[in-house]
């Protein structure tokens, strides 16, 4: 009997490294493999983010279980941008519920860019989706809290509980943010006008761009949004921190808006929920499995991390994690 139990704590252990093994090695190959890939530009409109190196390129995947594989630039701490609009819903959906989320604000796509005004006129005055700039700043003023400083800290709180470690502003990218928002103020004024912001439409505005201007590394990402692949559990803390009946809800909206124009693109392709940012961020979810996030800030005319999108695709297609496909690996 000792024996026996030796002999399959043996073969768990070898399984164990195998599979260690074969992640490390599959990241390490794919940052080889894209390092080297031209195309984008870096943000140029907020100038902080344009003078980001643009020959940074980290990948990470965080499992369910908590297991953590990094290759490339994963300790560079950048802006996280527009993916912690996704975060940020999740704190929204826990105090309001997901038919507030739906009714209020809209769960659709606007087909249209992340900060357009067009699509707030053309879609019943509404913000049309939680994940584009309009819709983002109607659920940050949707979290409460008693004056602006403390409803700024509940934001930050949220988003370090999901990267299990104090997060900070990057304060020279949010002064430099801060200086170019005059189009979002504009918009939160719009919502304002329109009845859907549910705080001072500018102390909204102001705690949306501190939310972008959070700093994470590809690593916080991979955790961040792990917390989505394992039912809103932390996979590094073991904290809940998102109801798992919300989780299918947040990740519909990632599925629908994450990249934007291209997101049917996205899914096309890669069949995964993901969410981009304009730092160079770029995550995706395989629920129950893993997530995986990539940086790089070079961006196509969308505003996706050209050389993210491409080594999760990549990863996608060679771990076969596809959700569309009837062959995925489970």
């Amino acid at each position: 009997m000792k024996r026996l139990a030796i002999l399959l704590f043996s073969t768990l252990l070898i399984t164990v490294t195998s599979f260690a093994q074969n992640y490390n090695e599959l990241l390490k190959e794919t940052h080889e493999k894209f390092k080297g890939l031209n195309g984008g530009a870096n943000a140029d409109y907020i100038p902080f983010l344009a003078n980001v190196p643009s020959n940074l390129f980290g990948i990470s995947i965080v499992t369910a279980d908590g297991k953590v594989f990094e290759a490339g630039d994963t300790k560079y701490e950048f802006g996280i941008e527009s993916i912690s609009k996704a975060f940020v819903l999740c704190k929204a959906m826990m105090e309001v519920g997901p038919d507030s989320i739906a009714h209020a604000i809209g769960v659709n796509a606007t087909g249209m860019p992340f900060n357009s005004v067009i699509a707030i006129e053309l879609e019943g005055y509404s913000p049309v989706s939680p994940l584009v700039n309009a819709g983002a700043m109607a659920t940050n003023s949707m979290i409460k809290g008693p004056n602006k400083d403390a409803q700024w800290q509940i934001v930050l709180n949220h988003l370090s509980d999901m990267a299990g470690r104090p997060l900070k502003v990057l304060d020279e990218l949010y002064k430099s943010e801060a200086a170019t928002n005059q189009h979002n103020r504009a918009i939160a004024m719009l919502l304002d006008a329109y009845g859907h912001m549910w705080a001072d439409p500018i102390d909204a505005c102001d705690s949306y761009t501190k939310q972008c201007s959070v700093g994470v590394t590809a690593k916080d990402l991979a955790v961040m949004a792990g917390v989505l692949a394992n039912g809103g559990v932390n996979p590094i803390t073991k904290k809940r921190i998102l109801d798992e009946k919300y989780v299918p809800k947040i990740l519909a909206v990632m599925s629908m808006e994450g990249l934007y124009q291209t997101s049917g693109t996205w899914l096309f392709h890669v069949g995964l929920p993901g969410k981009s940012g304009v730092g160079g961020g770029v995550i995706a979810v395989v629920p129950g499995r893993m997530a995986i996030a990539a940086f790089s800030p070079p961006l196509d005319p969308v505003g996706n991390s050209v050389r993210s999108m491409a080594a999760i695709n990549y990863i996608s297609e060679k771990l076969n994690l596809n959700l569309y496909s009837s062959s995925s690996k489970k």
